[in-house]
């Protein structure tokens, strides 16, 4: 049987671009570059995104390490892709609002093989929620309260 879990935040945007977000005990922020009209207090929303994958990368990796008994001793990530500006400020219509491919490029500092390395991915590739949902068409439902 399935064991399902409920995960929420609270986020609030103030007068500018700033987001104050709630996550369990944190308070984060998302924000957009002075240059953008923003403040800097944090990362923007797409930044956001490739944290999240990364953090549930190495998550993943290090439940797999601890269950297959890997001694993984760090892991170092890279996470880049390219949207279009011109699109989320409603001048272009030309692209699709997001990021057009993700690329992560791992670092895996383990005593694995270079087959053992690509097989530890691939369960990464299987296991991440986030990798799980930003290649998967996930439906999203936006309601006024």
């Amino acid at each position: 049987m399935a064991k399902m879990k409920n995960v929420s935040i609270e986020a609030k945007l103030d007068d500018r671009f700033k987001v104050e977000v709630k996550a369990g005990s944190h308070t984060l922020y998302v924000d957009q570059p002075t240059t953008g009209g923003g403040t800097d207090a944090g990362p923007n929303p797409i930044e956001c995104l490739f944290t999240a994958l990364a953090g549930c990368i190495a998550t993943t990796a290090r439940i797999i390490a601890i269950q297959s008994r890997y001694k993984l001793n760090g892991m170092k990530m890279k996470v880049e892709g390219t949207f279009d500006q011109e699109t989320i400020l409603g001048k272009s219509k030309e692209n699709r609002a997001g990021v057009e491919e993700i690329k992560v490029t791992l670092d895996i500092d383990a005593d694995m093989t270079k087959e053992e390395k690509d097989a530890f991915v691939h369960h990464i590739e299987t296991r991440c929620p986030i990798s799980d949902n930003i290649g998967n068409i996930t439906p999203i439902k936006i309601e006024i309260s």
